[in-house]
């Protein structure tokens, strides 16, 4: 089933939907994140089906979150780098791992944990202000409207 498209929502949380919101994009991009450059890489690590791992990754390159680096011209083959942008996904994925290690972990504990290189301990990545240093929780947080508010842009609740 085609879901409907999120571009005429004036949100980033939708655009974002927009171009990583596919089933398998943000899995290609975490295993990309975890060194994985090759079709047949992301395919044997996913278990996805080759068609619709291909129209994946051309999605990708074309939104700019992945590019193609030929290193093999016979057959041409390619590695499928992520650009900035598309490493800048990482935050993404990491939210979502820690939702799914507190709320859906398996009895035994998260599969994968974070281990921070230079000190070598187990970590979590945490929320800083930008401003004050002070750790953000979402309750200490209001959103109002930026500059690119418009009359199709989410609804604020007051207060």
């Amino acid at each position: 089933m085609q879901r409907a498209s999120f571009s005429d929502m004036n949100c980033s949380v939708a655009q974002t939907l927009e171009v990583v919101g596919e089933w398998w994009s943000l899995l290609i991009v975490r295993d990309a994140l975890l060194g994985a450059s090759r079709f047949d890489d992301f395919q044997r690590r996913l278990g996805i089906s080759r068609n619709v791992l291909n129209e994946r990754l051309a999605k990708l390159v074309d939104e700019g979150i992945m590019e193609k680096v030929p290193y093999q011209e016979h057959p041409p083959r390619y590695d499928y780098r992520l650009t900035e942008k598309g490493r800048d996904l990482w935050e993404v994925l990491d939210a979502m791992r820690r939702w799914g290690d507190k709320w859906e972990a398996p009895p035994a504990g998260p599969p994968v944990e974070m281990v921070h290189r230079t000190c070598g301990h187990t970590t979590t990545a945490v929320l800083h202000c930008s401003h004050c240093d002070e750790v953000l929780e979402q309750p200490d947080l209001k959103m109002v409207y930026g500059p690119g508010a418009d009359d199709r842009s989410v609804t604020l609740r007051a207060g």
